[in-house]
């Protein structure tokens, strides 16, 4: 999952943690990874998805400020940590910049789903070492 979504961005005000449900939400832009040049693809695309996490007891975030939804975040990874009661622990979103969301989750249920047609990205994203 993590790989699909890596450089993804996003507003803060499309994350949503519905807390009832039990569900965490992020409504986001990806880069098409798993692309490659062909005839009839293009190399730089990102699309709009979805993401969202089940069975989320609890979220906590860091460096993410809330009052301004129209705030970018660049989306690096996603990581597990198993917790002591096996199936759960915690799951980090970590942006740039150093903010971060910990999903503390009774189990791992996600699901990526993208919402409508590619289009050309400007760049493609880099990394420095």
């Amino acid at each position: 999952m993590s790989a699909h979504v890596q450089d993804a961005v996003l507003k803060v005000g499309d994350l949503s943690w519905r807390t009832a449900e039990k569900r965490f939400v992020v409504a986001l832009n990806r880069f098409v990874w798993e692309n490659r040049p062909g005839f009839f693809r293009r190399n730089n695309e990102r699309r709009r998805s979805a993401l969202h996490f089940e069975a989320v007891r609890g979220v906590s975030s860091a460096g993410i400020a809330r009052d301004r939804p129209d705030e970018v975040l660049s989306l690096l990874a996603i990581r597990f940590e198993p917790g002591a009661q096996a199936p759960a622990g915690t799951l980090e979103l970590t942006f740039s910049g150093g903010a971060a969301i910990r999903l503390d989750v009774d189990y791992v249920e996600a699901r990526l789903a993208d919402l409508g047609a590619a289009w050309q990205a400007a760049s493609r994203p880099t990394h420095q070492d």
